[in-house]
């Protein structure tokens, strides 16, 4: 019996994927809490869109280590541009260019006061 109108479609693996969604409704239906978050992935796959390509014309990195170098410098590049802070000055800042105290918050901290 479908779950949702009380009745069976008669196709089995209908019947079966209904029953999944009832089950779980509750986290399905908690988009509506915050309607302001996007149903898509867009966003995400351009932030990595620029990498894939990259990555095809060079071959890829050479390296695990060469690989987690570029992912971590990534997300920092892809976290400053949201946040309007160039990659750069938080990079000298933290490798201590502007003088021993740093200037720029923590960008934890930038991400928590953006939410």
């Amino acid at each position: 019996m479908n779950p949702i109108s009380g009745q069976r479609t008669g196709y089995q693996e209908f019947d079966t994927l209904l029953a999944q969604v009832a089950r779980r409704k509750a986290e399905l239906l908690m988009v509506l809490e915050r309607p302001e978050i996007p149903l898509h992935t867009n966003a995400s796959e351009n932030d990595l869109r620029a990498w894939v390509i990259k990555r095809k014309i060079s071959g890829g990195t050479m390296s695990a280590d060469g690989r987690v170098a570029r992912d971590v410098m990534l997300g920092l590049s892809k976290t400053c541009r949201k946040l309007r802070l160039s990659i750069f000055d938080y990079l000298g800042d933290r490798l201590g260019l502007n003088g021993d105290q740093p200037i720029i918050r923590p960008l934890a901290d930038l991400v928590v006061r953006s939410a």
